[in-house]
């Protein structure tokens, strides 16, 4: 069961200086409390003044009564915005709510996930789940989402961007892609999103095929694990997981996953701002040897990044594909005191277990297999062979197996 954390941060109220004055029968009482701090409390503290300032004058000032509760919503996400890293960042209520809806895999919404370039700001859709709103209107995987109703797209703005697609089922929201050079317009009705992250099935040649899409619903690994003990019970010599398109998630499910292949190895291991190679994440004893390819993309990110750099360090499976994505760094995910909001907050970097860096570099395939660019909005179905990087990665299990 993996684990997460949830840090509730303690609220320091300082009262100092107030004065209370109290009249009574025409006599002027004046009564002063005072709490005293330390100096180095009093300097964290005085760093605060001018927002403590600034609030005041609009309180004072301001034409209309100000929303104060909006307004340091906003100010934390601008507190946040100053690290300049796009993986930190606030979960107002609305969205630490949504957060978790994601992870029990149930939503309403139209049924696409996204991944953000940050890079060039974009945002582009890795998955367009079947049978949803999404599917039926004729999205399609790798569209670049640029506009939702008023919201142009960036990765400033996906979140209010998939708020936005959320909603009541039966209402309609207007979506805009760029395909190509054609910029498409969809209006779309929203419905109950159920979210698999697993779909697996036997090829040819006794090849079982497993796609993890995410990791990031309390049944993956349990959905993994019959995966892979239906096929083996159907008798597949090799194994092809594929991870394309997988953002990532949670790092416990990528160290799961790689406890099926790995027999007491390590996993993955992080550089934090005070402390070098902690942390570090093992699997447990006994393995599965059954013969391993692993396809990765640019799209590949994260936990995928830590699943398939382990499994390349030890030489247990051929990755085939493209470069992945270069997400090296970990993330918290910290409930905050008054327990409807939240933060994630970058902690350390990671490395695989022979030492690599991954941020800003990704994972280099063994077998490198570039996708057609006709193909690049080609929908495909699970296990179709015209694929030509499940094609290579199916003639390297046929070898492996032999």
């Amino acid at each position: 069961m993996k684990k997460r954390l949830f840090i509730c941060l303690l609220i320091l109220t300082l009262l100092t200086g107030i004065a209370f004055a109290f009249s009574a029968s025409g006599e002027s009482l004046r009564r002063r409390s005072t709490v005293t701090i330390d100096k180095t409390e009093y300097d964290r503290l005085k760093q605060y003044e001018k927002l403590d300032e600034v609030l005041q004058y609009i309180q004072a000032y301001y034409y209309k009564d100000p929303d104060v509760d909006a307004m340091l919503d906003t100010a934390i996400q601008g507190l946040l915005a100053g690290l300049e890293d796009p993986y930190t960042f606030y979960y107002d209520e609305e969205n630490w709510k949504s957060m978790w809806e994601d992870e029990e895999g149930e939503y309403t919404g139209i049924g696409i996930q996204l991944l953000g370039n940050y890079a060039d700001q974009t945002v582009k859709i890795t998955r367009v789940f079947r049978d949803t709103p999404a599917q039926a209107v004729g999205m399609r995987k790798n569209d670049v989402l640029v506009r939702v109703e008023d919201i142009e797209v960036t990765t400033e703005t996906m979140q209010a961007a998939v708020n936005t697609m959320r909603g009541e089922v039966g209402g309609t929201v207007q979506v805009e892609v760029l395909r190509g050079e054609e910029y498409i317009t969809f209006d779309i009705t929203r419905a109950a999103i159920h979210t698999n992250n697993v779909d697996y099935m036997m090829l040819e040649n006794n090849v079982g095929y497993v796609v993890l899409y995410q990791f990031a619903t309390d049944a993956l690994i349990n959905d993994f694990t019959k995966a892979m003990d239906a096929l083996e019970a159907e008798g597949a010599k090799s194994i092809i997981l594929d991870l394309r398109d997988n953002p990532g998630g949670w790092v416990d499910d990528a160290v799961n996953v790689a406890d099926r292949f790995l027999d007491r190895k390590l996993v993955v291991y992080t550089n934090t701002r005070y402390e070098k190679h902690v942390d570090e994440r093992y699997t447990k004893n006994g393995a599965d040897d059954i013969p391993l390819v692993v396809l990765v993309n640019g799209n590949s990110a994260s936990s995928s990044e830590i699943l398939s750099g382990a499994l390349k360090d030890y030489g247990r499976a051929t990755i085939v594909g493209t470069q992945t994505f270069g997400k090296g760094i970990m993330q918290y995910v910290l409930g905050l005191s008054d327990n409807v909001t939240g933060m994630q907050l970058t902690y350390c970097e990671y490395f695989t277990p022979k030492g690599n860096s991954v941020h800003g570099i990704g994972i280099t395939p063994d077998i490198i297999v570039e996708m057609p660019e006709e193909m690049t909005y080609a929908d495909l179905e699970l296990g179709d062979m015209n694929d030509p990087q499940l094609a290579a990665a199916w003639d390297e299990a046929v070898r492996l197996a032999q």
